[in-house]
């Protein structure tokens, strides 16, 4: 590969000439490509994706970061997907504690980017597996939100919906509550639903890209069923658990049959995932919204809050805050000389 050296670069001047997935030092605005690759079983990631970047974004970020005492050693600039734009991963080889990621959120809205925080990061190009909720996840809404409309009590249900995944109010209880004021409704309409599910940008992608790599897809969904089922058909997931609606004469009655899907049972889904498929805990992730996602996401190897709520991102290992989430990718292509060279 090209010894690259940039020196002496304008402050405000594109990155775009570095040569992608090559790792440099950075010194007084000048980059020198380095020889090696960093040791994921050592350091942390810093990956700022998202934006359009250039010297004075990296200058900015390695002085916020060393004011967290994490002094950069290395970084990569690279494009995980053609549908992405490349992002910089900067490595810290010491780093004692990640920054809390409301933090880095609230940084990099300054400079109209993301940026996340990853130690041990999973690697794409083995097989792994993915678990992931379902509603404000995988969908765009909320189902048992947009039956209450079917049934006039939108407003009842949306608002015990909001206390739930807040983390104000226990999932059980809240799930209950809300399914009792679904009595009546009519079979056909939950059907009608189901056929219209808004799928979230960028996760039928995702999900291609990951089975093309052997990963293991599954749904953990405090949901229902039959949506559950939909979403499965539409993005090609190896399996769903969610919440089974009791029926009687095709129409609700108002009852939940089962265990309950809740933040204790989707724990339990992604560990017995991954004890049946003999995975490392370093190769799975979990992401969701709410607060009944934080026992499995911490149960994951990664754990990702996707548009979620501040209590959320706060606890969660790293975050998606807005677009697609195939950014996802930026976290588990880091270039580390583990993707294949057939």
């Amino acid at each position: 590969m090209a010894q690259t050296s940039m020196a002496q670069l304008n402050t405000d001047q594109s990155l775009s000439m570095l040569t992608l997935n090559q790792w440099f030092s950075y010194q007084d605005c000048t980059f020198l490509p380095l020889n090696n690759v960093p040791n994921k079983q050592l350091g942390l990631f810093s990956i700022a994706f998202a934006g359009d970047f250039n010297t004075s974004h990296v200058t900015s970020i390695i002085d916020f970061l060393a004011k967290h005492n994490q002094i950069i050693t290395a970084i990569c600039r690279y494009q995980p997907d053609l549908g992405l734009a490349p992002a910089l991963c900067f490595y810290t080889q010491n780093a004692e504690q990640a920054i809390n990621p409301l933090e880095l959120q609230t940084f990099s809205s300054t400079l109209d980017c993301q940026l996340v925080q990853v130690a041990t990061p999973p690697n794409l190009y083995e097989p792994g597996l993915l678990v992931m909720d379902m509603d404000s996840t995988a969908i765009t809404i909320e189902c048992i939100d947009e039956i209450a409309r079917l049934a006039n009590v939108y407003d009842e249900v949306a608002s015990v919906t909001a206390l739930a995944m807040a983390g104000k109010l226990d999932f059980s209880e809240s799930l209950n509550q809300r399914v009792a004021k679904l009595a009546g409704i009519e079979k056909s309409l939950i059907e009608e639903l189901k056929n219209t599910l808004p799928l979230m940008p960028g996760i039928k992608v995702l999900c291609q890209i990951l089975k093309q790599h052997n990963w293991y897809l599954a749904i953990a969904s405090g949901g229902f069923v039959p949506f559950a089922e939909r979403v499965q058909a539409l993005i090609h997931l190896d399996e769903v658990h969610a919440n089974v609606l009791e029926f009687e004469g095709d129409k609700l009655t108002g009852k939940v049959l089962g265990t309950i899907v809740d933040a204790q049972q989707k724990a339990v889904v992604l560990e017995m995932l991954q004890q049946k498929l003999g995975l490392e805990k370093i190769q799975t992730v979990a992401i969701g919204d709410g607060a009944n996602d934080l026992v499995m996401m911490a149960k994951a190897g990664l754990g990702v809050a996707v548009h979620g709520k501040p209590k959320v991102v706060e606890q969660a290992q790293a975050a998606i805050c807005q677009g697609s989430l195939l950014q996802l990718l930026y976290m588990l292509a880091i270039p580390l000389g583990e993707e294949p060279t057939f």
